[in-house]
């Protein structure tokens, strides 16, 4: 048993499984040279396209310690959400897999608050701050810190026994504890199925990938007219696309989500071709009100549709 305002690395994982999270790892804060040596480089070639607040809080982003004065540790977490079932064929128009349910941002958020009460159970109160995708962190860097994966040649995390279908966050605290041993390696070897599987050439060589053509990037992030040369390679993408994903050996490990706010409803199951072309306003916000795909608004996803269609916009 711990005693009171002591906690082992074990402990804080076993702590992260109850709370529903797939995989625990546990770095200490230190600034994160190499990373930000290869960031600068990225930028450098405006490979971030219109991304501009990836160039802001560059110190932060690569030193958690700014972000939490004191902070000592990262604790970062992995959450499965490879859907049960894929996309029904009569959709014609493909979602990403991580937009199919409720936005991830608020589910994950909660459960990371849930595993800090949970340590400060233990220790006491610390200075934290709990981050999914919401602030200047190396999500990647960090969980490949703390042994979670390796990062592939797709530029995602991939997990050796379990894929790379996973939302990542991070825990930063003044709390100090053990690490956990990181002695995963890059497993891409030889492989290069995402890389010539990538239908706009986005992924410019390995473990570099150019936003600009990047049909995620162009489907949610940017905000100006498609690129016309890029029509025929969209495959029917419309929010994000995991074909890079898909064709990687390495998910062949990835087994369903335990998550039920990441199901597919009923009424999204049910959606056509045409359903997607006549959409209005208040149907996309009772469809996509709680999820992801309102990062892009629905007069973004109609820019996305009538690229594909030449159809007119339904306001």
């Amino acid at each position: 048993m711990e005693s009171k305002g002591e906690l082992s690395a074990n402990a804080v994982v076993e702590m992260a499984l109850k709370q529903g999270f797939d995989d625990c790892g546990i770095s200490r804060v230190q600034t994160l040279s190499q990373d930000a040596a290869l960031m600068e480089t990225w930028l450098s070639k405006e490979y971030h396209g219109t991304m501009h607040y990836l160039g802001n809080n560059r110190e932060k982003r690569y030193n958690p310690a700014l972000l939490v004065e004191g902070a000592r540790t990262v604790i970062s977490v992995l959450y499965n959400y490879f859907p049960t079932q894929p996309q029904p064929h009569s959709h014609h128009y493909k979602i990403s897999k991580y937009a199919f349910g409720k936005d991830y941002h608020h589910i994950i958020r909660r459960k990371l608050k849930d595993l800090l009460d949970d340590i400060q159970h233990v220790t006491g109160p610390v200075n934290a701050r709990v981050f999914t995708d919401s602030a200047p962190v190396l999500d990647r860097a960090w969980a490949q810190k703390s042994g979670l994966g390796f990062i592939g040649k797709n530029s995602c995390l991939i997990h050796p026994r379990k894929g790379s279908f996973f939302f990542i966050g991070h825990i930063i605290t003044t709390l100090e504890l053990p690490e956990t041993p990181s002695n995963v390696h890059d497993y891409c070897g030889t492989c290069r199925r995402c890389i010539d599987a990538c239908p706009t050439g986005a992924i410019v060589e390995a473990h570099v990938l150019d936003a600009r053509k990047c049909i995620s990037y162009l489907t949610i992030e940017y905000k100006g007219e498609m690129p016309a040369g890029l029509k025929s390679n969209f495959e029917n993408w419309i929010f994000g696309c995991d074909i890079c994903q898909d064709v990687c050996p390495w998910n062949k490990f990835s087994k369903p989500h335990q998550e039920p706010l990441f199901a597919m409803s009923e009424s999204l199951k049910a959606m056509n071709r045409n359903d997607w072309e006549t959409m209005d306003k208040p149907e996309f916000e009772q469809l996509f009100g709680e999820s992801a795909i309102k990062r892009t608004g629905f007069t973004g996803l109609k820019r996305n549709i009538r690229f594909l269609t030449d159809s007119s916009e339904t306001e």
